[in-house]
C-alpha cells in the first residue's frame, strides 16, 4: 500500500529525532482529509499521542510550541518535500511526482487488493467469524428491520472476508414456537398446495392473516395447540407438513436474497435446538443456575447480589423451552461445531438486552468465549411505504425501487440506452437504499424517503453509480486498455493531486470501519472520492489533451474508478458499467 511506504518512511527519520521505536509512530501519523477550499500536506503526526506525560495538563499552546520545534529538526528528503507546524500537529508533503506514481502503480497493480493489503492490518490476526443475520420468521411479514439486519450483516462479511478473515454466514429462521400450531390449522382449512409451491412466503402470510382471525375461537385455540404438540413429538404426517413450509420457504429466500446479492453458507434456525435446549436446562439445572418460580417457571438469576433484580426467563411453567434458551443452545452448537474465534449477532437494537442476557448467561455456565460473541444493534427507520402500502414482503421493496429508478431513467434526458434496463434499474436502486440506510450511524434511526434516496445528485447510492458509470464510459472512449506506464509527472493540478490524497487514505478508513463495523467511514469516503472525480473529469479533459498528458490523466480515472468499484462492492453495492 502507497500510504505504508509513506508512513515508514516518514516514521523512521522521526523515530531518530524522538529516539523512539518507528512502530510506535506509524499508528500515529495519519492521512490528512482532502480539504475543498485549500491545498493541505498529505500526512500528519499527532503530538499528544508521540507525548511521554499524556496528562491532559499538557495545554495546547504547550503541543503547538513542541510541535514548532520538532518540525524545525526534521529534514526534508527524497520523500517529502515539505515540513511544517500546525495545532498540535507536524504536517508532512510527500514529494508529488513520487505521490503520484507511488498511489497509482500501486491502486492499478493491486487492483482490488488494494488498501486491504495494508500493513494497518498486519498486526491483525485472521480470523474465523460466526455472523447471523437477516433471519426471518417463516408466515410473517418481512420488515425493514430484517432488511437492515440483511445489508448490515453483508457487509460486515464481506469486510471480514476481503481482509483475509473466514466467514460463515447464518441465517436463522424463526421456523418454530407455537404460531407453527395456527399455521398448521390454518392450512388444513384455507391452505392450496399448488400456491404453496409457486409462492410459499405469500401464501402462508395469507393462511396466517386468516387463521389469526378465527384464532379467538377455543377451539381452534385447543387444534393449534394440539397441532404443535404433535410437532414436538415428531407425528410423521404433522412434521411433514412442516418441512414443507420451510423448504419452500428457504427456496424462495434463496431467489429473493439472489436478487440483492445476498447469500447464506447455512439456513438454521430454532426448530434445529428442541432438543437441545432441553439439554441447556438441564445443564443450568446441574450447574444450580435454574431457580423456579412460584408460577412454575424457571429463571436464571443475573444479579451481582444475586436478590433477582435482574433474571432471565429460560422455561415455561409446562417445561418448553423459550427462545433465549434455543439461543443458548444454538450459540454452544455453533462454537462446538466451527470452532470460531469470534460471534457476530446483527439484529435491531431492541434486542439489546437479550443479547446482554445471552452473554452473561453463556459466560456462567463456564464458556469464556461469550467474552468474544458481539451484537451489532441498529436503529429503526421510519416511514418506508411501497405502492401496495405497509412492507410485508421484501420483494415488493425490491420491485419498487426497480420500478421508480426505471421510471427516472426514461424520463432523464442524459440517460443512454443500456443492455439490461431491468438489471441496471435494479442494481441502482439496491446501491440507492444501501447508501441512505448506511450513510450514519447504525444505531441511529432515521425516517426513510424514496425522493431523498433516489435523487442522482447529491450524496446518494445513485450518485455513486452514477460516477462509476461515467468514469467506465471514459475508459471505453480510450479503448479500455490497462494502464501500467505512464508519465505521472503531468499529474500536478490541484484537482489531481487532491483526488490522489484521497486514494492514499483508503486503508485507514477501511481500518476504521474493521474496528468499529461501521459501514458510513467508508460512505463517506466513497462520496468525498465521487465528488473529487467529478470536479476532475471537468476540469482535466483527457480528449484533445496531449497523448502523454491524455494517458496520464486516463491512469488518475482508471484508480479512482477502481477503487470506488471496491469500496462499493464491500458495501453490498454492484456497480454498474452504464446507466
Amino acid at each position: 500500500m502507497a500510504a505504508c511506504a509513506f508512513r515508514r518512511s516518514i516514521a523512521s527519520q522521526l523515530s531518530k529525532v524522538l529516539d523512539l521505536p518507528p512502530e510506535r509512530l506509524i499508528k500515529s501519523i495519519s492521512a490528512v482529509p482532502v480539504s475543498k477550499k485549500r491545498c493541505v500536506a498529505d500526512f500528519q503526526l499527532s503530538i499528544a499521542s508521540v507525548t511521554e506525560d499524556n496528562s491532559s495538563s499538557c495545554l495546547s499552546q504547550d503541543l503547538n510550541l513542541r510541535a514548532q520545534k520538532l518540525a524545525e529538526r526534521l529534514k526534508c528528503d527524497a520523500v517529502v518535500s515539505e515540513i511544517s507546524a500546525g495545532p498540535g500537529t507536524v504536517n508532512f508533503t510527500i514529494n508529488r511526482e513520487l505521490l503520484a506514481k507511488t498511489v497509482l502503480q500501486q491502486v492499478l497493480k493491486e487492483g482490488s487488493e488494494y488498501g486491504v493489503k495494508s500493513e494497518l492490518f498486519s498486526a491483525m490476526p485472521k480470523q474465523k467469524a460466526v455472523i447471523e443475520y437477516s433471519s426471518p420468521n417463516i408466515a410473517k411479514k418481512f420488515h425493514i428491520g430484517h432488511l437492515r439486519s440483511t445489508i448490515v450483516g453483508n457487509f460486515i462479511a464481506n469486510l471480514k472476508v476481503a481482509l483475509g478473515h473466514e466467514v460463515i454466514r447464518i441465517n436463522y429462521l424463526g421456523d418454530w414456537g407455537m404460531q407453527f400450531g395456527l399455521l398448521g390449522v390454518g392450512f388444513q382449512r384455507f391452505g392450496d398446495k399448488e400456491k404453496l409451491k409457486s409462492s410459499p412466503l405469500q401464501h402462508l402470510f395469507e393462511v396466517y392473516v386468516q387463521i389469526n382471525k378465527a384464532a379467538e375461537d377455543e377451539h381452534i385455540k385447543e387444534l393449534a395447540k394440539d397441532f404443535f404438540r404433535k410437532l414436538e413429538d415428531h407425528d410423521e404426517q404433522t412434521l411433514s407438513l412442516w418441512q414443507q413450509f420451510r423448504d419452500f420457504s428457504i427456496e424462495e429466500y434463496i431467489r429473493i436474497y439472489k436478487r440483492l446479492g445476498v447469500r447464506f453458507d447455512e439456513y438454521s434456525g430454532e426448530s434445529l435446538y428442541q432438543e437441545k435446549s432441553q439439554e441447556v436446562l438441564k445443564m443450568l439445572e446441574d450447574k444450580g443456575l435454574l431457580q423456579k418460580t412460584v408460577q412454575g417457571t424457571g429463571v436464571v438469576d443475573l444479579s451481582e447480589k444475586k436478590d433477582l433484580s435482574s433474571f432471565s426467563t429460560v422455561m415455561r411453567s409446562d417445561g418448553t423451552s423459550l427462545y433465549i434458551t434455543r439461543d443458548l443452545a444454538a450459540a454452544v452448537d455453533r462454537m462446538n461445531k466451527h470452532q470460531c474465534d469470534t460471534m457476530i449477532y446483527v439484529t435491531d437494537k431492541s434486542q439489546s438486552s437479550h443479547f446482554e442476557h445471552l452473554f452473561q448467561m453463556l459466560k456462567l455456565m463456564g464458556y469464556d468465549w461469550a467474552e468474544r460473541c458481539q451484537h451489532v444493534s441498529f436503529g429503526l427507520v421510519q416511514g418506508m411505504k411501497t405502492r401496495r402500502g405497509e412492507v410485508v414482503f421484501l420483494e415488493d421493496v425490491l420491485n419498487e425501487v426497480r420500478a421508480r429508478v426505471l421510471q427516472n431513467m426514461a424520463s432523464a434526458k442524459t440517460t443512454k440506452q443500456v443492455e439490461d434496463p431491468m438489471d441496471t434499474a435494479e442494481k441502482v436502486g439496491l446501491s440507492a437504499l444501501i447508501i441512505q440506510d448506511f450513510r450514519g450511524l447504525l444505531s441511529s434511526d432515521y425516517q426513510f424517503s424514496w425522493d431523498r434516496a433516489l435523487q442522482s445528485r447529491g450524496d446518494t447510492g445513485v450518485f455513486l453509480q452514477y460516477t462509476h458509470a461515467r468514469l467506465c464510459s471514459l475508459e471505453q472512449m480510450h479503448g479500455n486498455e490497462q494502464l501500467t506506464d505512464c508519465n505521472v509527472a503531468c499529474l500536478q493540478e490541484p484537482e489531481a493531486i487532491s483526488v490522489l490524497q484521497h486514494l492514499l487514505r483508503y486503508d485507514e478508513v477501511l481500518y476504521r470501519s474493521s474496528q468499529d463495523l461501521q459501514p458510513k467511514h467508508i460512505v463517506s469516503y466513497l462520496l468525498t472520492l465521487s465528488h473529487l472525480a467529478a470536479v476532475a473529469h471537468r476540469t482535466l479533459p483527457v480528449k484533445g489533451s496531449p497523448p502523454e498528458l491524455a494517458q496520464a490523466r486516463l491512469c488518475l480515472f482508471q484508480a479512482a474508478r477502481s477503487v470506488l468499484a471496491s469500496g462499493m462492492k464491500l458495501l453490498g453495492i454492484t456497480p454498474v458499467a452504464q446507466m
